[in-house]
């Protein structure tokens, strides 16, 4: 099986077409040269392209080669994790969107240091910077390791072809080159996997002979409600604990924040949430129907078990240089469709690091640094993390079988950094003590699941038997999870002790790391002295614990800073947008015009521009 030339043709547009994007806006508009450009597209793009770049980050090449082999492997249960995306965007979209709109922020950890303090700011920085230079390396390698074992193309050409010219368009047309190579990118992942399914299909007697295969071979799941946390996969995992993977990717992940950031108006960015969901949903359709149309080519003679291939993850690339062998093409199509979910991923990776870096550890120090200056040095941060992702892609191809403990361990960041932004947002008293020690705690216990699962999983099996994958892709960002679990035919005995807690699925990581961030970092927060009011800045809390804490005694509701409902600061202030201080926020004076609850006088400001949202219509449609 090997490409032909119209195969190669078409591959080759596809990286000749991204790099265009980027080098049309390196030289339009205004050719890149502010950092507001550069790093948030001059906050000037529309709903739908937004929204279609939020998705091709999600969709990133390591889900189009997974979701497929784990239909293949274990049948449609996964497809309950659909449940999870409504809560996990109508909640971003009512909560998260609108803080961080209307602080007006360039990075998501600029939050951390408005809310607790600088120290804060800095940890969330570094925990995102680990995640994602790991990340970068993995979703550049697979997908050409992978196309390499299959197709014969030069491994190393592929991986350097990507990362060049990912590198290229990033560096030279800033986040708008991004979103519009995501919007670019999603058409082609879309038409490169319903020709997959059409033709497999057609060659398998049609859609409803493909359903027929999968129901004889018993891949079509029903509603598994077995509450069982340890059970890889179940309603209540996928639908549940979904919810705090996709808060983790679309709440708080810098790649996908700072799209909303990039948006005209906070309506705009709202509604990018809410176009996002349908689209969601085809995609985990397509990737399910992939699977079916797998297993009613191959039943349960799998080219894994024949030897053809060596992984799940090149099942899905052998499936369709055999089922496209005959159309020439049609396998370039879908290998440029792979590798448009790569690059949408990484070029996010490289813009969102470049901000980060930027703002929250060279701005701070040197505040007096020129426009021009900063403008340049964040095309060389994004220079240069393109770099890092190539020497990330050679120390991948190192890794071996440690290469799937390193993305689960990806995974298990994006929960105690959802965590943090938590203890923040929903409770006044949490101070930046109670933060550090909490998320210090997620990421002890994450790691502690994450390297207990694979270390017993090589004490019982000797070495990592590579049966089945499930991945989910969160992330540039945010929250990826793949992990490959050993799975047995035979029924297994009920663990207990460490070995249970080493077992909970992994879709519940989220959930448990961010509970655990929030928990400690509360009675650390009362022990150590809680914040009062009067020291919160306006607009870093959601005014929503005030309400469900009514039947406190007030005593007790004014310790924890709820006697005052905070949704009155927030409507006071929601008539002007939230300007971020050009000094250390800890030493910004307090207006004149201010009293100690922050509203006296505001009526007055009545010229200033207004948001279009007020809290009290979002409390009500939640």
């Amino acid at each position: 099986m090997h490409f032909s030339t119209v195969d190669y043709v078409i591959f080759t547009l596809l990286l000749v077409a991204s790099a265009g994007i980027g080098v049309f806006y390196a030289f339009s508009g205004g050719r890149q040269r502010t950092t507001q450009e550069f790093l948030l597209a001059d906050r000037s793009m529309t709903c739908l392209p937004v929204s279609l770049s939020l998705l091709a980050t999600f969709q990133s090449a390591v889900a189009i080669l997974g979701a497929p082999s784990e239909i293949y492997t274990h049948g449609t249960q996964y497809w309950f994790l659909g449940c999870s995306y409504f809560l996990g965007l109508l909640i971003p979209a009512h909560i998260f969107i609108p803080v961080f709109y209307r602080l007006r922020l360039a990075s998501t950890y600029e939050y951390l240091e408005l809310r607790f303090s600088k120290s804060v700011r800095i940890c969330g920085t570094v925990t995102f910077i680990f995640q994602m230079v790991i990340y970068m390396g993995v979703v550049l390698y697979a997908p050409a390791l992978a196309l390499n074992a299959v197709t014969g193309i030069d491994l190393w050409g592929a991986v350097l072809a990507m990362g060049l010219v990912c590198t290229l368009y990033t560096t030279l047309g800033g986040l708008k080159a991004v979103i519009w190579t995501d919007v670019f990118q999603t058409i082609v992942m879309f038409a490169g996997q319903l020709a997959v399914i059409v033709v497999g299909a057609h060659q398998a007697g049609g859609v409803a002979e493909v359903w027929r295969r999968a129901q004889n071979g018993s891949r079509i799941s029903g509603l598994e409600l077995n509450p069982d946390p340890l059970e890889r996969h179940t309603f209540w995992t996928l639908s549940v604990g979904g919810v705090f993977l996709m808060l983790a990717l679309y709440g708080v992940n810098q790649a996908q924040v700072q799209r909303y950031l990039s948006s005209r108006t906070e309506n705009e960015a709202i509604m990018s949430c809410y176009v996002v969901f349908p689209c969601q949903q085809i995609v985990l359709a397509l990737g399910c129907l992939m699977g079916l149309v797998m297993y009613s080519r191959y039943g349960e003679d799998s080219p894994l078990d024949k030897g053809y291939v060596q992984t799940n993850d090149q099942m899905v690339l052998y499936f369709v240089m055999d089922v496209l062998q005959d159309l020439p093409g049609l396998p370039g199509l879908f290998v440029a469709c792979l590798f448009s979910g790569a690059l949408s991923t990484i070029s996010s990776a490289f813009n969102s690091l470049a901000t980060v870096t930027m703002e929250d550890l060279i701005k701070p120090h040197f505040p007096a640094m020129t426009e021009a200056r900063a403008t340049l040095l964040s095309k060389g941060l994004a220079l240069g993390y393109g770099l890092v992702c190539l020497a990330m892609a050679y120390i991948a191809s190192l890794m071996g079988s440690v290469l799937q403990a390193a993305l689960s361990i990806f995974g298990m960041i994006g929960g105690p950094l959802l965590g943090l932004f938590c203890l923040g947002m929903f409770f006044p008293w949490a101070n930046s003590i109670g933060a550090v020690m909490g998320l210090a705690a997620g990421l002890l216990m994450a790691f502690w699941i994450g390297i207990g699962n694979f270390v017993s999983r090589m004490q019982t099996h000797g070495v990592p038997i590579l049966n089945g994958t499930a991945i989910l892709d969160t992330a540039n960002a945010t929250t990826v999870v793949m992990t490959t679990l050993v799975t047995s035919l035979t029924t297994k005995p009920r663990l207990t002790g460490l070995k249970a807690f080493y077992s909970l699925s992994y879709m519940w990581y989220s959930a448990h790391n961010s509970a655990t961030v929030v928990v400690v970092g509360l009675v650390v927060s009362l022990l150590t002295g809680p914040s009062k009011e009067k020291d919160l800045t306006p607009g870093t809390v959601y005014p929503v614990l005030g309400t469900l804490l009514f039947f406190l005694p007030e005593r007790y509701r004014e310790k924890l800073c709820c006697v005052t409902p905070l949704e009155d600061k927030s409507k006071a202030l929601a008539r002007q947008p939230y300007q971020m201080a050009e000094k250390d926020i800890s030493d910004a004076p307090r207006s004149p015009h201010e009293d100690k609850n922050g509203v006296e006088e505001s009526e007055e400001k009545t010229n200033q521009p207004s948001c279009t949202l007020m809290h009290v219509e979002q409390e009500t449609a939640l």
